[in-house]
């Protein structure tokens, strides 16, 4: 299932890109830290909302401001999040090969079976080949901005898979974000985050609004009345 940006946002691009890899327990003198591909996507059509759902999940990231008001309600309603992609006037994707998601104990697990299965070499060769493409590479960081098309803007949802973090894929993530924007002239851009994504935003190159305004997110716990033109709370 494909999505169309929001108007304004015809354009799409595709790069493909080597990032190295951290691991941990391995001597930086004795080993080399692995390169992967990475395939870096703004076209909506490449997204899939089914593997977003599971980056979301991966990711602990929840599409709810408020998750605890409702604790039945589902953590990503699929449905809504088709909405919210289709109405986003930037999306940003990261992919890479599907076996390089995995956590270290799947990746260990999985060394251990390798011992046992014979792979065959064609097979090997050619996926160490075949350059990483949304069809046959495994979703692993996401982004996203919504905006007025014509003032502001304000990215939302920046996530990547756990066992890829610290690499610089989430800067990465922001920077072509606000390079789309900015190239369409919108330079007031800001970043909903909590405050534990605070400090890597900063390093992205946010800061405290110079006007000193400050985002407030309605509560749905203060009850409202109007006398007059007054309202009352």
């Amino acid at each position: 299932m494909g999505f169309v940006a929001a108007a304004g946002y015809p354009s799409k691009f595709m790069d493909f890109r080597w990032v190295t890899r951290r691991e941990k327990g391995k001597s930086e003198l004795n080993l080399k830290p692995p390169k992967i591909p990475l395939y870096i996507s703004t076209s909506p059509s490449d997204v899939n909302p089914q593997e977003l759902k599971q980056l979301f999940i991966s990711c602990n990231h929840s599409c709810h401001r408020f998750p605890k008001l409702d604790p039945k309600e589902e953590a990503v309603d699929i449905d809504k999040l088709c909405v919210a992609l289709s109405h986003s006037c930037v999306i940003v994707s990261l992919f890479s090969r599907p076996h390089l998601d995995t956590d270290t104990d799947s990746a260990s697990l999985a060394d251990k079976s390798s011992k046992h299965t014979k792979v065959p070499l064609w097979g090997n060769l050619m996926q160490k080949v075949m350059p990483v493409t949304p069809s046959n590479g495994q979703l692993v960081g996401f982004g996203r901005a919504v905006s007025d098309v014509g003032l502001t803007a304000s990215i939302y949802d920046v996530m990547v898979i756990p066992s890829l973090r610290r690499m610089g894929l989430g800067r990465m993530i922001v920077q072509r974000i606000v390079r789309m924007l900015t190239s369409r002239e919108i330079y007031d851009i800001a970043a909903l985050c909590s405050e534990d994504e605070r400090l890597f935003f900063e390093a992205c190159g946010f800061g405290d609004d110079i006007l000193g305004s400050t985002t407030m997110m309605y509560t749905k716990k203060v009850a409202t009345d109007f006398e007059g033109n007054q309202m009352v709370c």
